[in-house]
């Protein structure tokens, strides 16, 4: 008995020592799994056909040392090609010696590794001349070549857009649209069977795939060009401004489409990144408000537009405390257009005190048939829920109904202000705003959005027409009057609006310029509405100084480039001296040529960048250096587009300053360095 247990203990011992590895192999080859194929995730492209984001593959390349042609004695394919392919790859990546692929190349071989890793995260360029190297250009039994496809995610625009379009991230939740839609785009997985190896690791068996479903692509209804113009505007005011974070939203007038979006916050080392949507944020919005005050008492009868109100020179205690005009004025009794023209919190506060203070919930009840208490439903995860106070709110006062009538002690988003000025400038009609026009399967729509319309009408044509003569008014007259040009008519109205820094409260002097309106004023096309949260104690918070020129240089461009109707000159051709004048692509400068009849001299160059400068009143081009492998000459040019030219060529840039580019560290057509920093000044 003792001998046959003994027979047992070494037959376990020399299965287990000396024949360990054949049996864990062999019980390893029989370990089938299936495992996820990922499809390929859709296309997000902007209305004009411009991809915003999209997947590009990548590659892990990995090795069968095992395969039958590649061990064939007789053939010796290793053997004679394994030099040869070391210094090709060697060449390719740049990341080992010939002799040190050479090394790793045969220990694998060696060891026989049926999946051994020769790369990761190899680009599609690659690949292919890769896959054309001697040994691989064999083919897969010969050759072992094993390509693993990997879907990376980009944005082609990078900052453009860049929250709005979102992220898709394997180890965080997406953000925008990638979110919104990521059913649609993410496709259906497909399953590939994998074999267990040696080492725990799988290796596909070939011809058990269930081919995944590709994800569909999305058309959305932002247009490059206009966002381009909405970020750089934005990002002028921002840097030069130092300000905390901002958003400014474009939507077209008649069918509430959001044409451009941009969100701008301050990172630690002072520049700009679209960290958060801002432009869906609550908050208490300031004087922008005042439209929605001005159509509550004015379709409720109680006013018109020539009612007087006493303005108590921008003061006005009630219930012990003390409204007060942003500005100082030496106003007393004025029209209610001109309290509104002159943005005054005390006009305000006083008419709804006056006519709802007996009745403070029919006040709320007029803001909430605006929607303004509801989100606008835009196809966007993480919408704020707007706030409506009522008597039976918990944070009711007896100052709150005169603090509401100029954007106090409410909530909402800079999106919620830009549909209700878009239903004043779509005659009344208001729009649920929307940012995806179709859903597209294999090049044919498999969904169309159409636009929707929430109110047929906000208010009486009497009531829309007083506040549209309001709107105008604030240009013509009130505190946007810097701000209006000879060449087309816009209207809106400035928001200054103080706000609460946490614990401290109001004490470090923290302002929200604002500026809501639409262009031109007589036909309009677009809505605009800019939101930013300026630094404390800044030097210039009023909105028609930070927030206002914003806007104005966003119409302007979109005027010209946009609105089709051809600008009336009435014969007069200066130039205007408000207009930025800045270096930028050709083609483009020929479309603003072109539409606004400008007078120029010279030819403008068929492509590339050009510089303009004014001539005895007309313009004149020159061409900008740009040749591949030499350092861009930006001088003049703005922000957007001298980063574009630099990082392109692949210089590291260090930015100074605000405004158009007058000085660059590396003059223009100096051959680029590695790795090369150059530093721009902006003024």
């Amino acid at each position: 008995m003792g001998v046959f247990a003994v027979a047992i203990l070494g037959k376990v011992f020399f299965i287990q020592q000396v024949e360990g590895d054949k049996w864990r192999g062999l019980a390893d080859s029989l370990h089938t799994t299936f495992m996820d194929i990922d499809a390929d995730r859709g296309t997000i492209y902007s209305e004009e056909g411009r991809m915003l984001s999209t997947s590009i593959p990548y590659f892990d390349l990995r090795i069968d040392f095992g395969a039958d042609g590649l061990r064939d004695t007789s053939k010796h394919y290793f053997r004679d090609n394994v030099d040869s392919l070391s210094i090709a790859l060697a060449n390719l990546f740049m990341d080992r010696s010939a002799a040190q692929y050479e090394k790793m190349l045969r220990e694998g071989f060696k060891d026989k590794e049926r999946y051994f890793l020769l790369k990761r995260g190899v680009r599609f360029d690659e690949y292919q001349k890769v896959r054309s190297f001697p040994l691989f250009r064999l083919g897969r039994n010969k050759g072992g070549l094993i390509a693993e496809t990997k879907n990376r995610r980009i944005n082609p625009f990078k900052l453009l857009a860049n929250r709005t379009i979102g992220l898709a991230r394997e180890n965080a939740q997406n953000v925008g649209l990638e979110r919104t839609y990521d059913n649609e785009l993410s496709g259906v997985t497909g399953k590939r069977l994998m074999r267990r190896i040696a080492g725990g690791t799988y290796m596909p068996v070939e011809g058990y795939d269930i081919e995944p479903e590709n994800g569909r692509d999305i058309i959305t209804t932002l247009d490059v060009n206009m966002q381009d113009i909405v970020e750089t505007a934005l990002m002028r005011m921002m840097v030069q401004n130092e300000a905390e974070h901002g958003t400014c939203i474009l939507m077209e007038v008649k069918t509430g489409k959001i044409k451009a979006i941009a969100n701008l916050g301050r990172q630690k080392d002072g520049s700009y990144w679209e960290d958060m949507n801002y432009a869906l944020q609550v908050g208490e919005p300031g004087s922008t408000f005042k439209l929605a005050t001005m159509i509550a008492l004015l379709e409720d009868g109680y006013i018109g537009p020539n009612t007087m109100v006493d303005l108590n020179y921008g003061r006005w205690l009630i219930n012990r405390r003390t409204v007060y005009d942003s500005e100082p004025h030496h106003y007393t009794t004025v029209t209610v257009k001109k309290a509104f023209e002159r943005s005054s919190n005390v006009g305000m506060a006083k008419l709804v005190y006056q006519y709802y203070y007996k009745k403070p919930n029919e006040f709320s009840a007029r803001l909430a048939k605006l929607h303004l208490n509801d989100r606008t439903g835009i196809d966007l995860v993480g919408e704020g829920r707007p706030y409506i106070p009522t008597t039976s709110s918990k944070h009711w006062s007896a100052v709150t109904l005169p603090w509401m009538a100029f954007g106090y002690s409410v909530s909402q988003s800079p999106l919620q202000t830009a549909m209700l000025y878009n239903a004043v400038a779509n005659k009344g009609r208001m729009m649920k705003p929307y940012l995806v026009n179709s859903i597209m399967e294999y090049g044919q729509p498999k969904k169309a959005f159409e636009p929707v319309v929430l109110e047929d009408s906000i208010c009486s044509a009497r009531t829309l027409k007083a506040l549209q003569d309001m709107l105008e008014g604030v240009v013509l007259n009130g505190t946007a009057e810097k701000l209006q040009t000879p060449y087309y008519r816009f209207a809106g109205k400035t928001g200054t609006a103080l706000v609460a820094n946490g614990k401290r409260g109001y004490a470090d002097k923290i302002y929200q310029s604002s500026f809501a309106g639409y262009f031109p004023a007589d036909d309009p096309q677009y809505t605009c509405v800019v939101v930013i949260k300026n630094k404390p104690h800044a030097a210039k918070f009023y909105g028609g100084s930070v927030a206002g020129p914003v806007f104005r240089e966003v119409a302007d461009k979109l005027y010209a480039l946009a609105v089709q109707k051809p600008r009336d000159l009435n014969g007069n051709t200066a130039l205007d001296t408000l207009m930025a004048l800045k270096a930028g692509k050709a083609t483009e400068w020929t479309r603003v040529l072109n539409t606004l009849g400008l007078p120029s001299k010279g030819p403008i160059a068929a492509s590339g960048w050009v510089a303009p400068e004014v001539e005895n009143n007309k313009l004149t081009f020159r061409k900008v250096a740009n040749t591949q492998g030499t350092v861009p000459d930006v001088k003049g040019m703005g922000l957007k587009d001298a980063l574009y030219l630099l990082e392109n060529a692949g210089l590291r840039v260090v930015v100074k300053g605000a405004g158009r580019v007058n000085n660059q560290s590396i003059p223009g057509g100096t051959p680029v360095g590695k790795e090369q920093s150059i530093t721009i000044e902006l003024t």
